[in-house]
């Protein structure tokens, strides 16, 4: 897969959304509800907010650092783009969706590689994640170390991949210049405290020193709460996408600012 979009959130995320903090954004698919598809919202129960409990910090103290090409690390970030994602790598892989993600960030070369994640931490854990890249990045990424990781669970992927082939492509359109926020996500313990705006922050410091003039990211159409935040620290809605098949409102904003 090539592209990427922020997601819709619940009830109580977009309550805490109000309190200025970035909603959970995300990952490769349409960030909707999905009428059809397998994908329902994350729960309290998911297993996965163990995972995001575990790596849990206050926000005193909090500090960006760069990933590592560890699988401690891996675990992290395909928990936080599971919650930010609203479901979609349960939806494209299935259960173990853990382990094809960690195999795939391991790798260089791709989207959801190490090398374009960060995490907000302080002494006692990550509190949040950030992924992103440039146009150029991007076009030089390959989807292939994402399906070596999933084995046969591509053959479903692919399925899903096909039902929404518009939207991918779409999404995998970043004009020259571009700095795609791929997915931003908060511990839901922290959410609503500022460890978002921190890591929106750091993605156009690296942006300006990348040599970016644009902040891009999408966003889903019924999410009108993540749109406003993003509207309140500049950015605003410059094309919509097509829809997925047979789900008209499967679809999202580009939205993007001049840095």
């Amino acid at each position: 897969m090539s592209s990427s979009c922020h997601v819709g959130c619940s009830d109580a995320d977009r309550e805490r959304s109000r309190a200025g903090d970035p909603i959970a954004a995300s990952g490769r698919a349409p960030g909707v509800r999905r009428r059809s598809c397998p994908a329902p919202r994350v729960p309290a129960s998911h297993p996965d907010f163990a995972v995001l409990r575990r790596y849990a910090a206050p926000v005193a103290a909090m500090e960006i650092r760069r990933a590592r090409p560890e699988r401690d690390d891996g675990e992290r970030f395909a928990a936080y783009f599971e919650v930010a994602a609203d479901g979609l790598l349960t939806w494209m892989f299935g259960k173990r969706y853990v382990d094809v993600v960690v195999r795939a960030y391991l790798e260089p070369g791709h989207d959801l590689s190490h090398e374009y994640v960060w995490f907000a931490e302080s002494d006692d854990g990550v509190a949040g994640m950030l992924s992103g890249y440039s146009s150029a990045d991007h076009a030089e990424a390959s989807d292939a170390p994402l399906f070596r990781a999933a084995g046969i669970r591509s053959v479903r992927a692919l399925g899903a991949a096909l039902m929404a082939a518009r939207l991918f492509s779409f999404m995998g359109r970043l004009p020259d210049g571009d700095w795609y926020v791929q997915a931003l996500a908060v511990d839901s313990s922290r959410r609503g405290r500022g460890v978002g705006s921190l890591l929106l922050d750091h993605a156009e410091r690296v942006a300006v020193s990348e040599g970016s003039t644009r902040l891009a990211l999408d966003v889903a159409i019924d999410n009108d709460d993540a749109r406003r935040l993003y509207e309140r620290r500049g950015m605003a809605v410059e094309d919509t996408s097509p829809s997925v098949l047979f789900e008209p409102g499967m679809a999202v904003h580009r939205m993007a600012k001049r840095l």
